[in-house]
């Protein structure tokens, strides 16, 4: 049974996108935002739209995000999580896209954006898979020149769509979709999720503001809290939870719920590497003396500093001889 929901939901797309060719598939299965207002609720819409392509190369895209998210989330999360993680992307996806073309047409009054818009295709799950990455392997490297980490991905993307909608190469349905799956899949992966070790991520290394430049991060991270502490009180969010074990043998243990010890021994391991290397290089350009320099130099030196002694070979002269054999002239000077 394993991977069974990814091969489903990758049988789904390749059948829609042949159906494509005969019907109007992004009206009647993507999100249209009227139609999901009174009375038509078309709510099954929010299901079916991350599954709707119409072109070769999101065909191609779609397959390939399935594809990685089976082998590199399902063995992590199970079969189901995923399901729920693909329902929870598309549902929000859905449903946050047509709730901003609702409010542009109150802005503007254009019917446009309210019927004449259809979102679809799965760069919301896209945007989802890259953000569960960047907090399981966030350190691996995607890019080796330039180099390019996998938690700098999702942001490098999403810049990327925007400036691609800023030449009008691509619909505003697409950057809407991408950049809602990053937000929906990062509230739920942060707040949500279920695993066994609780509920939610509130590791440090997945805060909102590591997926900004670390120029941008204490402003975004200042930002953050505040709307943070907003939906806290309103209670959408859940305030974080520090446990105090005084009894530890060691100090006092802080434990944030959803933090994984294997993240932290991984992180841990990654501070020694570099340590390691950075010590290396400072080996590598700096020789350390031997121990027969060291007594070498030592020798030289006492040998210096001692008071000259006569030579074995007129050890049997008179005291007159010695004393003109040894004067202050001859001696060498001192270190």
């Amino acid at each position: 049974m394993r991977r069974v929901v990814v091969k489903s939901l990758s049988a789904a797309v390749v059948l829609l996108y042949l159906l494509s060719f005969g019907l109007d598939t992004a009206y009647g299965l993507g999100v249209t935002p009227g139609y999901l207002l009174p009375p038509n609720f078309w709510v099954w819409t929010l299901l079916t739209h991350g599954l709707v392509e119409e072109r070769a190369w999101g065909l191609a895209a779609s397959l390939a995000m399935l594809g990685a998210a089976g082998r590199l989330l399902e063995p992590l999360w199970g079969a189901l999580e995923l399901l729920v993680f693909f329902a929870v992307v598309n549902i929000s996806v859905g449903l946050l896209a047509a709730l901003s073309y609702f409010l542009t047409y109150v802005a503007s009054f254009h019917l446009d954006y309210l019927f004449a818009v259809r979102i679809h295709g799965g760069l919301g799950f896209l945007g989802g898979v890259l953000v569960a990455l960047k907090q399981t392997m966030g350190d691996s490297t995607v890019l080796k020149v330039p180099q390019v980490r996998m938690k700098a991905v999702p942001m490098l993307l999403l810049l990327v769509l925007a400036l691609l909608r800023l030449a009008a190469l691509v619909e505003s349905n697409v950057l809407a979709s991408y950049g809602f799956g990053l937000l929906s899949s990062w509230v739920y992966l942060r707040f949500y999720q279920r695993h066994s070790r609780g509920r939610g991520d509130m590791s440090d290394h997945f805060a909102f503001a590591t997926f900004f430049p670390e120029i941008l991060q204490p402003v975004v991270g200042l930002v953050a809290n505040v709307v943070h502490s907003v939906l806290v009180k309103v209670r959408l969010c859940r305030k974080t939870v520090k446990r105090y074990d005084v009894g530890a043998p060691s100090s006092i243990t802080i434990s944030l719920p959803g933090t994984d010890p294997q993240d932290a021994e991984r992180r841990r391991q990654l501070a020694l590497k570099a340590l390691n290397e950075r010590l290396k290089r400072v080996e590598d350009q700096s020789a350390w003396p031997s121990m027969e320099d060291d007594e070498e130099e030592a020798a030289a030196a006492a040998k210096a500093d001692s008071p000259l002694l006569p030579d074995p070979g007129v050890a049997g002269k008179t005291p007159s001889q010695e004393s003109n054999l040894i004067s202050f002239q001859d001696a060498p000077a001192q270190l």
